[in-house]
């Protein structure tokens, strides 16, 4: 039943979709409290009002949407209901599959961006070549246009193998109003090339607006040096963006698509669900970060590791094993203070709030 909802969570946030789910949970329904049920409200249903909540209810799901934090409210004796809001990734768009391209792609991913990467080479355009990214295309620059449907909240480098070839891809980008673009160039082929295009039509406010030479410049010589200072580029421009559109004080949610994928898969064995609900002080990870544990010890995820972690996967298996076909809840506390916190080798410690579900 929650792997449909995890499922259209899922969707939603590959449309570009911002969301939210409800867990009512059920504190005492059991030993350890159950759950009730789930619902996965996108921004535009929550506008609609189009499912009913008290006035409370939906000011906090509002409230969680607007700052990306969650929220517990409380419905009723020993039940509340959990907010978590859900921001899709911004996608980067590579042109190009070559050494630079590789680097690029893989640390993209890990600070939040979806990617996809376009090359009209099979040898260069392969899933094997490129796992971290969402998507790889295999098809000429030009046509390749007609498969990503460029958005205004997109992100683009152009790293492709020739002058020729990064020409053909910024003529067709230049058509876009778009986050972010990016070319890799010498300064006296970006200049050309500017020139060209100008002389050819296209508007010197756009041709202002592309990254070119592309990076900050750290005097980077390798192609990992170049892609960090791509990167570094792109987190820049990735967080103002984030600052203008939701503001300062807004805490950009984890998410995990590969823990809600593996939510979103029907199973015959038990799974838990594990949550961070709030944190204080110094710890790994933050509110809303997600992992998946199975009753073989198997884990998708982390909400940072060590003993801490691994007291509460022990937690999520005791329940699993006592609650078979159940929807059962937990909320444990973890303390990372003192002495725990020396132990994982933090300089200062601190505490979770973690909401363990068995689905």
């Amino acid at each position: 039943m929650f792997e449909d909802i995890y499922k259209q969570l899922v969707n939603e946030v590959d449309k570009g979709h911002q969301c939210v789910t409800l867990t009512y949970i059920d504190l005492l329904s059991t030993e350890e409290g159950s759950i009730i049920k789930k619902v996965i409200l996108t921004k535009e249903d929550i506008e609609k009002k189009s499912f009913p909540v008290d006035d409370n209810i939906y000011e906090k799901i509002c409230s969680s949407l607007e700052s990306g934090k969650l929220e517990m409210v409380e419905i009723g004796e020993n039940k509340n209901v959990l907010i978590e809001p859900f921001v899709p990734k911004p996608r980067l768009v590579v042109f190009g599959g070559g050494h630079i391209a590789k680097p690029v792609t893989e640390f993209a991913s890990r600070v939040g961006f979806s990617v996809t990467v376009i090359d009209d080479r099979p040898f260069f355009a392969n899933k094997p070549r490129f796992p971290e990214a969402e998507k790889v295309i295999c098809e000429s620059f030009e046509k390749s246009f007609d498969l990503i449907n460029l958005e205004k909240s997109d992100y683009i480098v152009i790293v492709t193998r020739g002058h020729r070839y990064d020409g053909v891809v910024l003529r067709k980008v230049l058509k876009y109003d778009l986050s972010y673009v990016g070319m890799i160039g010498s300064r006296r082929r970006v200049t050309a090339m500017k020139k060209e295009l100008l002389e050819e039509g296209f508007p010197k406010e756009k041709l202002e607006l592309v990254n070119a030479p592309i990076g900050i410049d750290i005097n980077a010589i390798t192609p990992d040096e170049i892609a960090i200072s791509i990167i570094a580029q792109l987190i820049n421009f990735k967080n103002k963006e984030t600052m203008s559109k939701f503001g300062k004080n807004f805490a950009i949610p984890e998410f995990d698509k590969e823990v809600l994928k593996n939510a979103s898969e029907k199973s015959p064995k038990p799974k838990a669900c594990i949550t961070i609900l709030s944190s204080k002080g110094s710890v790994p990870r933050k509110a809303g970060a997600k992992m998946i544990t199975y009753p073989d010890g198997m884990s998708i995820g982390t909400i940072g590791g060590g003993c801490s972690e691994s007291s509460v996967l022990q937690k999520a298996r005791e329940m699993m094993r006592k609650t078979a076909g159940e929807r059962s809840s937990f909320i444990e506390h973890v303390d990372m203070t003192g002495d725990v916190a020396e132990s994982e080798g933090m300089v200062c410690g601190g505490t979770m709030e973690v909401l363990i579900e068995v689905i």
